[in-house]
């Protein structure tokens, strides 16, 4: 179900680019979320393989997964990984491999929607295989789904991809699938409500595995967290703590800098003139000299004492930010604004990067 320009092409790629397997990395530390994503490229091939990555942090945080219970759930091989340790990788890979050999047969176990809809999958499904191509024949509960989504840009994408323009032209099937279209309108399905219920299904499907695959050592493990969400995020003191945060770490980098550069300063104010009294001994002319010493050395020097400081203190104290997590709160706190910009919420992060990068170059540049 893409959202997005990328989305669609991975998409299109796994259904119709004929690739040998596929891997779907989750986080450990939140497999319900991320289940999510698992299910829906289950629908679309069944050469994958789910990578659980970051089982370090999720036994930090005394979350115990069940890999075996996952995989016979799933009907997909599972392979657990920590990704700096290369022994879990090439047990990855060895799955995969046996994917794309066909030593591994895997049956995905697909969800299982309201009655209704299944039942118009299994009455529109015999007349999908009649006309599917054999390579793409495991797309045709997927292809059914869309067609009674009735979503124009991924229909014309399978037609192109799978049944080059002949799929609108098959009238004994668009008869059916208007009856069947009517049919989910008749109960409560029309448009937009039968995605809902579609996704709807896949997040309660995945929540109903966790419960049985996930232990907590600590039910509340993530309380803490929640606690400072609630300050952070909220509407009264989000804003407010943002700005304070941001004004205190421009001005520690802008008056923190200001030791630094005058000591780099001084230092190559000292070695600019021992560089001129050797160029004077060695009878450089005086325009060579004034070029190298008056015009390259003094605006390089110049640049790196004022610049360097600043950067050596911000990007830290930035990176030290983003590894606490508050930069995508930060970001949260701003998605609002981002999108009555017209601005993708998923660019919000990346929109904050680059503002508070330029926020410092406009300070430096008043600085200069």
């Amino acid at each position: 179900m893409s959202n997005s320009e990328e989305e669609e092409i991975a998409r299109d790629y796994i259904c119709f680019g004929d690739a040998d397997a596929s891997i779907i990395v989750v986080d450990a530390t939140c497999l319900e979320r991320n289940l999510n994503l698992v299910y829906q490229t289950m629908e679309i091939t069944n050469k994958l393989v789910v990578c659980v990555n970051l089982l370090d942090e999720a036994e930090k945080k005394g979350i115990h997964i069940d890999l075996k219970l996952l995989e016979k759930t799933l009907g997909v091989p599972v392979v657990g990984t920590i990704a700096r340790k290369k022994k879990t990788l090439n047990n990855l890979m060895k799955k995969v491999q046996e994917v794309c050999e066909g030593t591994l047969v895997t049956t995905p176990h697909l969800p299982t929607y309201m009655n209704i809809i299944e039942d118009s999958i299994a009455k529109l499904q015999p007349e999908v295989e009649k006309i599917i191509p054999k390579e793409h024949k495991y797309l045709s509960r997927w292809i059914i789904l869309k067609l009674l989504d009735n979503d124009e840009k991924i229909i014309n994408c399978i037609d192109k991809n799978i049944f080059y323009n002949t799929l609108k032209n098959n009238k004994e099937l668009n008869k059916k699938l208007l009856y069947y279209r009517a049919l989910l309108n008749d109960s409560n399905l029309e448009n937009d409500k039968f995605k809902d219920k579609i996704v709807s299904t896949i997040l309660f499907t995945a929540e109903n595995i966790c419960t049985d695959i996930c232990k907590y050592d600590n039910c509340k493990y993530n309380q803490r967290d929640r606690k400072i969400d609630k300050i952070l995020t909220s509407k009264t003191f989000g804003l407010p703590i943002m700005l304070l945060f941001l004004a205190t770490i421009f001005w520690l980098t802008i008056t923190g800098a200001n030791y630094p550069s005058q000591l780099l300063s001084s230092f190559f104010g000292y070695l600019q003139d021992k560089i001129t009294i050797l160029l004077n001994l060695l009878s450089f002319p005086t325009w060579l000299s004034s070029i190298l010493i008056d015009g390259v050395y003094s605006t390089l020097t110049w640049v790196v004492s004022v610049m360097l400081p600043p950067m050596l203190i911000f990007f830290p104290l930035f990176t030290i930010m983003e590894d606490l997590g508050y930069l995508p709160r930060i970001a949260f706190n701003l998605d609002k604004y981002f999108r009555k910009a017209c601005t993708s919420r998923k660019a919000s992060t990346y929109n904050l990067y680059a503002g508070l990068d330029v926020m410092l170059l406009v300070l430096l540049d008043v600085e200069l």
